[in-house]
């Protein structure tokens, strides 16, 4: 049985532009060391993450007290936002049509079909292994709606105030069996327009 456990991260700083390098609040650092508490009896094999700093500092510190080295795999990254991306009309249309985007933007078929090349790789890579993976909520959620077909816009608007938020998809070989939520810890999401 090969788990991954996959954190989406603590609250950003919404006022921050640059979506790359945007920081945890000093609420979402604090809210990042319950990933501590939670993991901390648990035996990890790897560690990966999105390149983005929110999504690495959510997951350092089990990291760093595990002592072993994030992976950063650009293929977890949020999806890129173009003009008037964030809006929840947007936010609509792409999850009726996965092929949709804003110009500038990604469709969620991009964004899933990135992540999901990134999830079998580590499938058929590290059979038997716990991996945690630290990400993102869109792209967390079109890894959920490719395992389950029904997780819609609703189970994503569900979880749009979670940060942190841990959920372990279990799998036999590449074969999807099951999920469980973790841990939730629920934010006003302030980046909603």
């Amino acid at each position: 049985m090969t788990s991954i456990f996959f954190i989406r991260h603590a609250e950003p700083d919404h006022d921050w532009e640059d979506d790359r390098t945007r920081p945890l609040t000093d609420e979402g650092i604090a809210d990042s060391r319950k990933i501590i508490e939670f993991f901390r009896n648990h035996k990890i094999d790897c560690y990966m993450s999105s390149p983005y700093k929110r999504s690495i500092d959510t997951i350092k510190e089990i990291a760093f007290e595990h002592s072993i080295d994030i992976i950063m795999d650009e293929r977890f990254r949020e999806r890129e936002k173009g003009l008037n991306g964030s809006s929840l009309e947007m936010l609509q249309k792409r999850w009726d049509n996965f092929d949709f985007h804003e110009e500038n933007g990604e469709s969620l078929n991009m964004v899933q079909s990135r992540n999901i090349e990134a999830v079998l790789e580590i499938l058929n890579n590290r059979k038997g292994e716990k991996i945690v993976i630290g990400t993102h909520g869109t792209a967390l959620s079109t890894i959920l709606n490719y395992f389950d077909p029904s997780y819609c816009c609703n189970d994503f608007l569900r979880i749009i105030d979670f940060m942190p938020y841990i959920i372990r998809l279990d799998f036999d070989g590449i074969n999807y069996v099951g999920k469980e939520e973790l841990l939730i810890i629920q934010k006003v999401f302030k980046g909603r327009k």
